[in-house]
Formats: C-alpha cells, sequence, structure tokens
C-alpha cells in the first residue's frame, strides 16, 4: 500500500485548490443566476394581483314595463324623487315603484328640453335606497340630475 496514492494533499502545498477552480481558469461561466430575475417577477405578480379591482356586485334593476304611463304623473320643468324614512319612493310627491320611476325618468329624459331630476333622500332613508335609485334613474337616462336638500344636513354630529 502506498503512501501517496490514499493520502490527501496537503493544503500547504502549491498545487491545493480547495474549490478545484485549477481546472477552469481559462473558461468563463456560462450560468446566469435566475433568482433576482425570478424574485422580481414574483414581487410584479403580487403588485398586479393587488392592484387589479374587484368586481363589486351586482344591482339589481327594475326595468321599465310596456304598460302605459299613469296620468297622474306628470313631469314638470322640475321634477323630484324624493326617499322617506321608510325607503318609500315619491315622484313629485306622489308614490311610486321603481318600475314607474324608470318609467318616469325615462320619459322626462326623451323630451327635446329635458327637465331638470332633483333627488332628495330624507336624513333616515337608507343607503342603499338611495344608491338603488340613483342607479336607476342613471341607467333610465337622465342627464339633468342635481342633489338637493344636502344643507339641512350638514350640521349634523
Amino acid at each position: 500500500m502506498s503512501l501517496t496514492s490514499t493520502a490527501r494533499r496537503s493544503r500547504f502545498s502549491e498545487s491545493y485548490d480547495p474549490r478545484g477552480r485549477s481546472a477552469r481558469k481559462s473558461k468563463a461561466m456560462g450560468e446566469m443566476n435566475v433568482t433576482p430575475f425570478i424574485d422580481v417577477l414574483l414581487v410584479l405578480l403580487v403588485m398586479i394581483i393587488l392592484a387589479v379591482p374587484i368586481k363589486p356586485h351586482v344591482t339589481q334593476i327594475d326595468l321599465p314595463t310596456t304598460k302605459p304611463i299613469d296620468a297622474r304623473f306628470e313631469v314638470l320643468d322640475e321634477n323630484t324623487v324624493f326617499i322617506t324614512e321608510t325607503d318609500q319612493l315619491l315622484w313629485n310627491g306622489n308614490p311610486v315603484t321603481r318600475a314607474e320611476l324608470s318609467a318616469q325618468v325615462a320619459e322626462a329624459s326623451a323630451r327635446e328640453d329635458e327637465p331638470l331630476l332633483r333627488f332628495e333622500p330624507a336624513a333616515l332613508a337608507s343607503y342603499d335606497a338611495s344608491a338603488r335609485t340613483i342607479t336607476d334613474i342613471k341607467d333610465a337616462g337622465a342627464t339633468k340630475f342635481a342633489f338637493t336638500g344636502n344643507h339641512k344636513y350638514a350640521g349634523l354630529d
């Protein structure tokens, strides 16, 4: 048994290379480190996921029917849609359903000289009823629209 075949080279010898770099001194490194690239892509993916808006819930809208409009709800030069504390809709002081309101707004919007539509919810009217009514008015085609009565609630705590 020879001592040179089984013994390791001494680390103090001139030819000792712990990483084994002596064989590839003249070669350039051919592999690229892609870890930072993948990290950047993952961060961008998370940012895109967080930036995409969430689809809001769908608002149900009562579409107008082909029934003729009730003559007791006349269209004036300035019409008022009022929501009471119990979420009842009033068109110029007369109680209406959502379908009737949509039909009245559509009729008013179809006129050549479209009348102003004033929206005035009561102080205790629910936000949901107000939001649905505004959506119905918009979908019926109203372009002249105003919020009225807001000055009454300026001092509420």
